[in-house]
């Protein structure tokens, strides 16, 4: 499928598609019933996509005129490097095209993008549980040894 496929940016055209695989990725990550995200912080994340002062992209994958998968990246400062870091916030693939290349061929996509911006790094995290791609990541990338903490405020 790689090769059958078309990457792109993201146009306020696939705010309908995008959405549906935006539901499965939440759905994936149990952000569903009390837990799902509120309208307001999808409709918000869509814009900042399109919004020239936000330092927020979202590529697709298409295949036969369809979304079937996306990538939702962001640069950001760092402490450790005057260049901005490249975080690969959002990957997703429709279940349908998984395993044929799609997620593989958004992430080179992304460091491509990364790499034009003189980013030294791309980073992503994934839940610990997501066998699947996580097979895939250690492929392509270095696992880091950090763990991730959060607060809720």
């Amino acid at each position: 499928m790689r090769d059958n496929i078309q990457l792109r940016e993201a146009i306020r055209e696939d705010f309908d598609q995008w959405s549906r695989l935006w539901v499965g990725y939440n759905e994936f990550y149990g952000r569903v019933g009390a837990n799902a995200l509120p309208s307001e912080i999808t409709d918000t994340t869509w814009a900042r996509f399109f919004d020239p002062n936000e330092p927020m992209y979202a590529l697709v994958a298409v295949a036969g005129g369809e979304l079937v998968g996306f990538a939702n990246y962001l640069f950001h400062r760092s402490t450790t490097s005057i260049a901005p870091i490249c975080y690969l916030q959002d990957l997703f693939t429709a279940e349908a095209a998984r395993g044929q290349g799609v997620a593989s061929a958004l992430i080179d996509r992304v460091a491509d993008h990364a790499g034009r911006e003189d980013c030294p790094r791309v980073y992503w995290q994934t839940h610990e549980s997501n066998d699947t791609a996580r097979r895939l990541y250690e492929k392509i990338a270095e696992r880091s040894d950090f763990i991730i903490y959060r607060m809720k405020l």
